[in-house]
């Protein structure tokens, strides 16, 4: 069957870029009945965040290669995080009798400008193509984030079969929690905040369960502890023990942010699923060049903690910058932000259902490929 999406992918770092154009394949042909081709140029990744096969009917996996096939183009084509289409393909997208629609999805940002730049056309110099700019936001002005249709009924089926079946609920996860302690999931870059972190977890009366999924943050606490931490590995530091899980499934990841009561997290992908998560959480952005990744991130601090009173929103505010290597005065208050996470998970409740009251990402996608232009 001939497919209604060709979306390429590169994957610059990580599993970010994979992860969210999976989920956004996934979901345009479960919710929507697209087929999707989706390139991608290191497979490799996509195994990684889908270790039991990425098998959905409508969506065809092709790699991305210097000599990729020749093919006729699908009628909407996504190039995902400018990763720069192939000359032969947009040759042959101009070659069309009916040109296809041509979306550069940009990254995900809470800034103001983004409302301004969402859906603009640009015309590619060699061909005379238009491609249009999809810009993901928090506002009705952008093209909204990713989520499925049934997500937020999964995520309470799974917290209510976790209490009923716990045993069923964790084992895949390599889980074991414990029901007196606080959880808490840590999927992050480096950063010189985990120290302290990991100082206020250890003295804290309540104890506390540190889930590390197998990637960067994992290696960090292994020289904070100087200790080796593997998959299955435990590390204990006062009232603290640090998790060594193995490296997820996506969908295993999203139970782990429904699990816990707070989680720490990185990039794009699982940023988005952390807020689905209706859990507090702190964002790490990916790092860029001259500190560019700062103004992403506050300004999301901003939008997020609008409906907190000031003191808890004057703690995300230095959380977030001592994790993203802003500038900081005096300690973290990692104990504040503790002590404040009843309030916190009501926060985050409201902020999950506000997000959801606008259109998904999928979804505008679709109505903005069938607009006439």
């Amino acid at each position: 069957m001939a497919p209604d999406c060709d979306l390429f992918c590169s994957v610059v770092d990580n599993f970010g870029d994979i992860g969210v154009c999976w989920r956004l394949a996934r979901v345009l042909a479960q919710a929507h009945g697209w087929q999707v081709r989706l390139w991608v140029d290191a497979p490799q990744a996509l195994a990684r965040i889908k270790p039991r096969g990425a098998v959905v009917p409508g969506v065809r996996v092709m790699h991305w290669r210097d000599d990729m096939p020749a093919c006729v183009p699908a009628p909407c084509v996504i190039e995902a995080f400018a990763c720069a289409l192939p000359a032969d393909f947009v040759a042959a997208m101009a070659r069309c009798d009916m040109p296809p629609r041509w979306i550069n999805l940009e990254y995900l940002s809470a800034e103001d400008w983004v409302e301004g730049c969402h859906g603009l056309p640009s015309r590619d110099p060699v061909t005379g193509l238009t491609k249009h700019f999809f810009f993901p936001g928090f506002t009705a002005r952008t093209g909204g984030l990713l989520r499925e249709r049934d997500l937020f009924a999964r995520r309470d089926a799974w917290r209510a079969a976790q209490h009923e079946r716990p045993e069923e609920s964790f084992k895949r996860l390599g889980m074991q929690p414990r029901d007196d302690a606080l959880q808490l999931s840590l999927f992050s870059y480096e950063s010189t905040a985990l120290a302290s972190l990991l100082d206020a977890l250890r003295d804290r009366p309540r104890p506390t369960q540190l889930w590390v999924p197998e990637g960067r943050s994992l290696a960090a606490l292994s020289g904070l502890l100087a200790q080796p931490l593997a998959a299955g590995n435990t590390a204990g530091r006062g009232t603290l023990s640090v998790h060594a899980l193995a490296f997820m499934d996506q969908d295993d990841y999203d139970a782990l942010l429904w699990h816990c009561d707070a989680n720490i997290v990185r990039g794009e992908d699982s940023f988005v699923r952390a807020q689905w998560a209706a859990r507090p959480m702190l964002w790490q952005a990916y790092a860029q060049d001259d500190a560019a990744h700062l103004p992403k991130q506050e300004a999301f601090v901003e939008r997020y903690a609008a409906g907190l009173d000031a003191l808890h929103a004057a703690n995300l505010r230095t959380l977030h910058a001592g994790l993203n290597g802003g500038a900081t005065t005096g300690p973290l208050p990692w104990g504040a932000w503790l002590d404040s996470l009843p309030e916190l998970t009501l926060h985050a409740a409201v902020w999950a259902d506000q997000l959801a009251a606008q259109a998904d990402l999928a979804s505008q996608l679709v109505l903005f490929n069938q607009t006439p232009i």
